[in-house]
């Protein structure tokens, strides 16, 4: 699956990194909890969120997520679409749901892997 399938299920925008949107997206994690995120994320996953803060932006950038997504109408400010923008990270904003967003996704085929 790539970003632009997430962005396509999702019925998502693209609020950085339109230019990336051919990577290859492996597994998925959903969490407002960054430690959550640094204990079980994989390599080439997407991140679901309601955070809207920079952290959640150096948690994807040290754990090589490639894209962001922005749950529940969230939207980041600009200062946090930039810091996406310096360090090559899709980001997405959609108005579904975690739960709704992850069950979307798992139901066409994207996975998030055991513990």
């Amino acid at each position: 699956m790539t970003v632009k399938d997430v962005r396509d299920i999702l019925n998502a925008r693209v609020l950085a990194g339109e230019d990336l949107m051919d990577q290859e997206v492996r597994s998925a994690c959903g969490s407002d909890m960054m430690s959550d995120v640094l204990a079980f994320s994989k390599d080439h996953s997407i991140l679901l969120t309601g955070l809207c803060n920079p952290q959640v932006i150096r948690t994807a950038e040290m754990l090589d997520i490639v894209c962001v997504i922005f749950v529940r109408g969230k939207k980041p400010d600009d200062s946090i679409i930039q810091m996406a923008k310096e360090r090559g990270l899709v980001v997405l904003a959609t108005g579904h749901r975690m739960f709704s967003s992850c069950g979307m996704l798992y139901a066409a085929g994207l996975g998030g892997g055991a513990i």
